[in-house]
């Protein structure tokens, strides 16, 4: 991951695939400091769809509500469309019509402003020996874009004891889909992996963007990413103490 450049002095420029990654992540939003909204598709977790039926804000509202008790109480994967759908008293369809897929549900349950598929697609995409650098670039990138401020409201919530739970029960069903098979070598150790990477990342978010350290939080994003890859590849691929 090294670049030439930067032992002869010269700063080294980015991958063109991480290039790619964060250009793809922001288009899809509005642009640091532009005037332009995101488009309906972009990183919003609620799928807007045309001829809602009548009477559907409160029934979003309740769909959201029962998800989020079922969510709390059962975990992600130990909740279904339709199990939502049932205890709400609608039928499945509109939890598809008013939120899209179970992962958009949750992101909108959690109020994290993304959607986890883009995320999931984006590291399940990734070769195994570029996952280190492709987690620090989508996850860096995100909290150094626009949507920053909303993360970092949220982040600060779930430490004041607003839902924990629920922001630890979103990270687990991402990793656990996009990350955590690939890594599980020896068997039983994935999830362990990925937990070692995630405090990783979460001393960096807290270091950057809530504790605001400087000058570390002053570096620009392409060090902080380049910097921390190698620690979570190893992590996820590297040897690891078992009992």
């Amino acid at each position: 991951m090294g670049n030439p450049g930067a032992a002869a002095g010269h700063p080294a420029a980015p991958d063109r695939p991480a290039r790619r990654l964060r250009h793809g992540l922001l288009r899809r939003g509005a642009r640091p400091g532009g005037g332009h909204p995101a488009p309906a598709d972009a990183v919003s977790v609620e799928a807007r769809r045309p001829g809602r039926p009548a009477g559907g804000s409160d029934t979003r509202a309740r769909i959201l509500t029962t998800a989020r008790e079922m969510f709390a109480r059962n975990g992600a994967n130990g909740t279904t469309i339709r199990g939502i759908a049932a205890e709400a008293n609608v039928d499945p369809a509109l939890v598809h019509h008013y939120f899209g897929s179970k992962a958009q549900l949750f992101a909108a349950a959690v109020d994290i402003p993304v959607d986890p598929q883009r995320i999931i697609t984006a590291l399940s995409a990734a070769p195994t020996e570029q996952l280190g650098h492709t987690v620090a670039t989508v996850v860096l990138t995100m909290w150094d874009s626009e949507l920053g401020p909303r993360l970092k409201a949220i982040l600060r919530d779930a430490l004041a004891g607003g839902s924990p739970g629920m922001i630890g029960a979103f990270l687990r069903d991402v990793v656990t889909q996009a990350v955590v098979p690939r890594i599980d070598d020896p068997a039983g150790t994935g999830i362990i992996r990925a937990e070692f990477a995630v405090t990783q990342v979460l001393g960096v978010l807290m270091a950057r963007h809530i504790l605001e350290l400087q000058p570390f939080a002053g570096l620009p994003l392409e060090q902080v990413i380049e910097t921390i890859a190698p620690n979570l590849q190893r992590y996820f691929t590297g040897e690891i103490t078992t009992r």
